[in-house]
């Protein structure tokens, strides 16, 4: 339905105050129109309104809106429920009947965006509730003119009754470098973030008994159920099993928890001063029912018997894991571990094929060193003939089983913690078979170029990690090893198979019903990362945009080594980014910027940012005939890639399967 609603007192031009719509009547009676030409009243904003396509700041509200140059510089505030982009509006709306006819959608976006000499000037008008700040924003990869700007602005503010508090929000680098007139206000992403206590992050409903704790007491051993909520200062490193997760300090959605939280489907949320929150404290020690939203948070109080019907209906299928591979006795070429698909193969069928044998990180690896432009360590792996040989040789099989046997074990963590410690210790101290260590030994100096003097990196690659269905990427530890002492070597690796039995490590399979002893290790080995200029984390897609029309990667990146993003001191941020790589001129949009370096400077410069969009770009086309279009996948489709600048430029540490962040599966 097209409607024409003009006020009396919005002129057709200018942006004097005797012209400014002023608050009052609301025009909208019964059905919502295709659009309007002003806001006279908040209640018509929100039912044109949507949550923003790219969602990255919560309590958002946006209604898109368009400006035609050709007819007058007319001013268009779409029906943002119906017309999801400018262009379902402008073609059906704005298309013949004396107006010039809109193009293809192709040709539209790569006119209408960055051409100047473009038909429309295109934006949103965005309310974010919790600062409490009226905005007018242009897509990211938007290249209007400074004086596009200026009009689309100064429209904005004369014909809806926010305009007196209305100001620009730049949503990229090159927006926050252009020379705007001092009349109009600037807003920055940080300070719109400074004015907001609630990040969603894991979106979804939980039940459990709300805990309130510290990331040191649980460093100090504080024992939990899996039917906790917690209530946290800061983002623990790692974390077993619970229903929901809310900590004070904001986190970065590739935190380990926060990847755990969406394979898990649980709510996790960051929420400023959280442990002093009345709502929170009212309920502390109780059983409650947490629910979060894009926009929003509640809690609420719930009886045992609703809790356990929740739990009953909403427990998580067993898992099974792919049971492990022993034909393979010999240390392995990681370009070997997953061969490229020949005749009826496929990408996908070889990888499941390899990682019985070789692990999820090992074989997905493997695909990764041969892939052309993709910067990466050459390796090999020791599949999981040796870890099933090691626990068999000393007996921590039967151990493992008299353990499960045990009533004590099973029901109380303090003993289980306490056996699954004296397990580890045994695990590191026990021999590894001599036909073993001399072959890693040889395996190790048959490669020139690595020296007495290099350090090797000796990483978990099960059959538990880095797969759809069992959350449980980045449960197992990595260690360094010298290849001039094979003493350290074999000791880094036993380390790894020992950090397989740690308590939350171990709970976690319990609470999906795995068979522990259907566990299988093998060991991913490459060159130790030293002296890293940055390191970081990427998702291959957009996790703020459900709808898949605004596709960008999303890089997580911290300056130097010693502190990583997925799991950084209480107060440290790091660098967050959308990479609109695919769009003409790149743009990049920060969402939160690194502590660790100078106001006004980023940790990657432009050069190495597109270094590390080239080598994303190129992951997402290798794999996607496993998980993405090239399987058929026509769904949510990313990978979570991690990297590592050094002075030789990018690394490329490993790549997975990410999780459909919208709940999705």
């Amino acid at each position: 339905m097209k409607v024409g609603l003009v006020l009396a007192l919005v002129a057709c031009g200018g942006s004097s105050p005797s012209n400014q719509v002023l608050e009052g009547e609301c025009q909208i009676v019964g059905d919502a129109p295709d659009y309007l030409e002003s806001f006279t009243c908040f209640e018509d904003f929100q039912t044109l309104g949507s949550l923003p396509i790219d969602a990255t700041l919560p309590s958002a509200t946006s209604v898109k809106v368009v400006m035609d140059q050709v007819d007058g510089d007319h001013l268009y505030f779409q029906n943002t429920q119906e017309f999801e982009i400018h262009y379902r509006f402008v073609s059906t709306h704005l298309s013949g009947n004396g107006l010039p006819v809109v193009p293809d959608l192709g040709t539209f976006n790569s006119t209408e965006y960055f051409s100047p000499e473009r038909r429309f000037v295109l934006g949103a008008a965005t309310y974010y509730a919790l600062p409490d700040r009226w905005v007018v924003e242009l897509s990211p990869y938007d290249t209007a003119s400074v004086e596009m700007i200026e009009r689309l602005f100064a429209k904005v503010k004369q014909q809806a009754y926010f305009g007196p508090e209305l100001a620009f929000h730049p949503t990229s680098e090159a927006q926050e470098a252009l020379a705007l007139p001092a009349d109009i206000p600037v807003v920055t992403t940080d300070e719109l973030y400074a004015g907001i206590d609630y990040q969603p992050l894991s979106l979804g409903t939980a039940v459990g008994t709300l805990h309130f704790t510290t990331v040191a007491n649980l460093a100090n051993r504080e024992y939990y159920s899996p039917y906790t909520i917690l209530v946290l200062d800061s983002a623990p490193n790692d974390l077993s099993v619970v229903q929901g997760t809310i900590t004070e300090a904001f986190q970065t959605p590739l935190s380990h928890i926060n990847v755990l939280a969406h394979t898990r489907h649980s709510p996790n949320m960051g929420l400023r001063e959280a442990r002093t929150n009345p709502e929170l404290l009212a309920l502390e020690g109780q059983l409650v029912k947490l629910t979060t939203t894009a926009q929003d948070w509640t809690v609420e109080p719930i009886s045992a018997e609703d809790a356990q019907a929740y739990w009953d209906t909403h427990a998580p299928p067993a898992v099974t894991l792919p049971a492990i591979d022993l034909s393979v006795a010999a240390i392995t070429d990681i370009a070997d571990a997953t061969p490229d698909p020949v005749g009826a193969e496929t990408l996908l069928g070889n990888l499941k094929k390899a990682i019985p044998t070789y692990g999820g990180k090992a074989s997905h690896y493997s695909v990764l060193v041969k892939t052309p432009g993709v910067p990466i360590r050459k390796a090999f792996v020791v599949p999981m003939f040796f870890y099933d040989q090691f626990m068999k040789d000393n007996g921590f099989y039967a151990r493992i089983d008299a353990l499960l046997a045990d009533p004590m074990f099973t029901t109380d963590t303090a003993t289980r913690d306490a056996a699954l410690e004296q397990l580890r210790a045994d695990i590191v101290a026990a021999p590894f078979d001599a036909a073993f260590s001399a072959a890693l030994d040889a395996k190790v100096h048959s490669d020139v170029a690595w020296s007495a003097a290099t350090k090797l990196k000796f990483r978990s690659s099960s059959n538990s990690e880095d797969l759809e269905g069992f959350p449980c990427a980045g449960c197992y530890d990595s260690f360094a090893g010298k290849t001039a002492d094979i003493a350290d070597m074999l000791k880094a690796i036993k380390r790894v198979y020992a950090s397989a039995w740690e308590l939350r490590t171990f709970d976690l399979r319990s609470f999906y019903r795995v068979d522990h002893t259907s566990l299988g290790i093998s060991i991913l080995c490459h060159e130790f990362f030293d002296d890293e200029d940055a390191n970081g984390v990427a998702i291959t897609g957009n996790p703020f945009d459900a709808s898949g029309l605004d596709p960008a990667f999303y890089v997580n990146v911290q300056k130097g080594g010693d502190v990583e993003v997925v799991a950084p001191p209480a107060g440290v941020t790091s660098d967050q980014f959308l990479y609109y790589f695919t769009q003409p001129n790149q743009p990049i949009s920060y969402i939160a910027h690194s502590s660790l370096i100078l106001p006004g400077t980023t940790v990657l410069t432009p050069a190495q940012a597109f270094e590390l969009g080239q080598a994303l770009s190129l992951i997402q086309e290798r794999l996607s005939p496993a998980y993405g279009p090239g399987a058929g996948n026509t769904g949510w489709y990313a990978l979570e890639v991690d990297f590592k600048f050094t002075d030789e430029g990018l690394v490329v540490k490993q790549a997975r399967w990410y999780p459909d962040p919208f709940g999705g599966e």
